[in-house]
C-alpha cells in the first residue's frame, strides 16, 4: 500500500506541474509546434493506458465488493435460524 499510495503521489505531484505549464503561456511559447505536438501525443497515451486499467480494476473491486455482500447476506441467514 506505501508504494501505491507513494505513486499516486509522484503522479499527482508530476501532474500539478505539467498543469501549471500549460496554463503558463510564457513557458508554453518556449516550445516548438513539433515539441507540443509530440508532448500532446505522448500525453494522450498515458491517460486512455491509465483508464482502461483503472476501469479493469475497479470492475475487480467491485466484484470483489459483490461477493463479500454475499457472503455477508449468507452468514446472516444462516446465524438469523440460530436462537439461544
Amino acid at each position: 500500500m506505501r508504494s501505491i499510495r507513494f505513486m499516486l503521489g509522484a503522479l499527482h505531484t508530476s501532474l500539478t506541474g505539467w498543469t501549471q505549464w500549460a496554463n503558463s503561456p510564457d513557458i508554453m511559447t518556449q516550445f516548438t509546434e513539433k515539441d507540443l505536438e509530440e508532448m500532446s501525443r505522448k500525453l494522450t497515451e498515458f491517460p486512455r493506458s491509465f483508464i482502461e486499467y483503472d476501469l479493469e480494476i475497479t470492475r475487480k473491486g467491485a466484484d470483489k465488493g459483490l461477493k463479500a455482500k454475499r457472503r455477508a447476506r449468507r452468514r446472516r441467514r444462516v446465524t438469523e435460524g440460530i436462537y439461544i
